[in-house]
Order: C-alpha cells, then structure tokens, then sequence
C-alpha cells in the first residue's frame, strides 16, 4: 500500500491530500477520516501566522512545516545559524574589534579565528545532533520501531532556527545580553524537543531526555575542547 504524503495536523493520522481543486478556483479543504477536522487549516493562513504558531511550539504549525510543506533550506539555515553563533564567539574574544589599517597582520589573524569559532560551533553542533540521533535510535531499537534519520535530521536542523535570534541580540548589545543568549538557547532546544516529538510521534518526556543526552555529549565535547586549547 502506498504510504500518504501527508499528515493531519490534529491527530497525526496519514493524508493522501490537503484539499480539492473543483476548478473555477474553487478549493475545498479535505477533512480528516479519524479526527473529522480539517487535515492542514494552515493551507489558508498567511505565512506569519504559521511563523508565530511555530514560535509557540504548536504541535499543529510543527506538524504542516515538517509533513505538509516542501522546503529545503535545511543546508543554507544550517550555514547560517552557524555563521551567526560563530560571529557571537568571535565578537566575545579579547581584542576583537576592528583595525583600521587593512593591511594589519593582526586583522587576518583575528578572521582566522572567526573562521575557527565557526568550525568550533559546526563541531558542537554536529555532537549535539550526534548525540541526539544516538539516543533515539537506541530508543527505537529497543520500542523495535523504524527511525528515518534523514527526515529527523532534517527536522532538527529546521528547529534550530531560533538561532536567527542572535543577530539582533548581538546588534542591541546591552548589560542583559547573557541572559538573552541564554533564553535564545533555551528556545532552541525546546525547538528541537517538539521537532522530535512530532517526528516521532513520542512524548514530551522522551524527547526531553533525547535533547538533554546530545545538550550534555556536546557540553562534555566543548569543555574538552576548551581544556586542550
């Protein structure tokens, strides 16, 4: 039997379509045969809204992004998000600030070390993702269910998205900036909680646990790290 494309954002049943065209640009939203509620309403609403729903962690927006949506832009928000975290570490070194002579040798040095926060941060976040796709394997394994890595990779890269944040967090730079480094990692993990929990189809519990092994796995790595240099 041929698996459905899509899932019902209320009840997480299969779907084989989100409406019906009946021409004349008449469009009909289909409803769920388990739940009797719409499959996707977000097919109707403006993208902001979507965006706000995502931002409050709802079950349903995470669902119509992750089952009902095609996008692929994990590689490129991936790269990006780095980019920022790395620019937050190298803004944080001593002696950061911009020279004014181009052609100061120690200009260069100092990009060498934004491009060296940058590996840091692909490094940490490569074991987070390790260590978080190692614990729900060993969980699906042991629930003897199939895990598709692929989709939840791709998963927990959209749902590090918070880590846009930072940009203005380092641009309106004030006393309070750890604090706002600190909840912006906060909502990116609870991000990556309720990406996993709809993948899955777990409970809260249990992602919770997954996110918290890759957070200590990567946590250990960075200390590591820290010590050797």
């Amino acid at each position: 039997m041929e698996q459905a494309p899509f899932r019902c954002i209320e009840c997480n049943a299969d779907a084989h379509e989100l409406y019906r065209d009946y021409r004349n640009g008449i469009l009909k939203i289909t409803i769920c045969e388990s739940c009797r509620k719409p499959v996707d309403k977000y097919i109707e609403y403006d993208p902001v809204i979507i965006l706000i729903d995502a931002i409050l962690c709802k079950t349903q927006a995470f669902r119509h992004i992750l089952f009902n949506t095609k996008i692929n832009i994990h590689g490129k928000l991936c790269v990006f998000c780095l980019l920022c975290e790395a620019y937050l570490r190298w803004s944080q070194l001593p002696g950061s600030e911009k020279t004014v002579d181009p052609a100061d040798i120690i200009r260069y040095t100092k990009e060498w070390d934004f491009y060296g926060m940058f590996g840091l941060a692909a490094l940490e976040l490569g074991v987070f993702l390790g260590g978080v796709l190692a614990f729900l394997w060993l969980l699906q394994r042991f629930r003897r269910a199939h895990l598709k890595p692929q989709l939840l990779f791709e998963a927990l890269l959209l749902s590090c998205y918070g880590k846009l944040l930072l940009i203005p967090a380092v641009i309106w730079e004030h006393d309070y900036s750890p604090l706002c480094f600190g909840l912006i990692r906060l909502f990116v993990l609870a991000s990556n909680s309720q990406a996993i929990r709809v993948i899955l189809n777990i409970s809260r519990r249990l992602s919770i646990m997954a996110v918290f092994f890759g957070l200590l796995l990567e946590t250990g790595m960075a200390k590591r790290i820290h010590t050797l240099l």
